[in-house]
């Protein structure tokens, strides 16, 4: 049971952080649109460097880029919280049962992991050269979430103590 329960409080910790990243990025939209604008624009990557010719200058698609972020995070968010529900209610079930219920979370799980990775280590890191920048740098981050949502997921397919033969 306590397996089942660590998985329930982890998937539901998942699903608080982006409900948090969407408050902040709603109540305070400007100061993350700032990171967006700054590491689509290449504005602070290395003077000279060849790349430049990605930069996207136009504030439209900056917010469309933002945008499809929040909207991003927004259906990871529904899907960890609808897994939690499923974890938690499945907690007391059969093992068969407790391991079904954990696909709606491996799907939220996936979805946080494609963002950090696809968004902000590929998209942001590669294409637009965020890398090169001490100031709008998020790797760091995007490197940290990818990991600790990851170690998440690792551990939530590993089957339960009961479904071992």
């Amino acid at each position: 049971m306590i397996p089942r329960v660590c998985k329930f409080a982890l998937v539901f910790a998942v699903a608080l952080f982006y409900s948090l990243v969407i408050f902040n990025n709603v109540t305070d939209y400007n100061s993350n649109y700032q990171f967006i604008r700054h590491v689509l624009m290449m504005d602070s990557t290395f003077p000279g460097n060849h790349g430049m010719w990605r930069a996207m200058n136009s504030p439209a698609v900056h917010t469309a880029f933002y945008i499809s972020i929040i909207l991003w995070e927004t259906v990871t968010m529904m899907l960890c919280w609808w897994g939690a529900i499923r974890l938690l209610r499945a907690a007391t079930s059969t093992a068969i049962a407790f391991h079904q219920a954990k696909s709606i979370a491996i799907v939220g799980l996936t979805m946080s992991l494609l963002m950090w990775l696809v968004a902000f280590l590929i998209v942001g890191a590669e294409w637009f050269l965020m890398w090169q920048s001490k100031s709008w740098n998020g790797q760091e981050a995007a490197f940290r979430m990818f990991m600790v949502v990851g170690t998440i997921l690792i551990f939530l397919v590993l089957p339960d103590p009961d479904q071992q033969p």
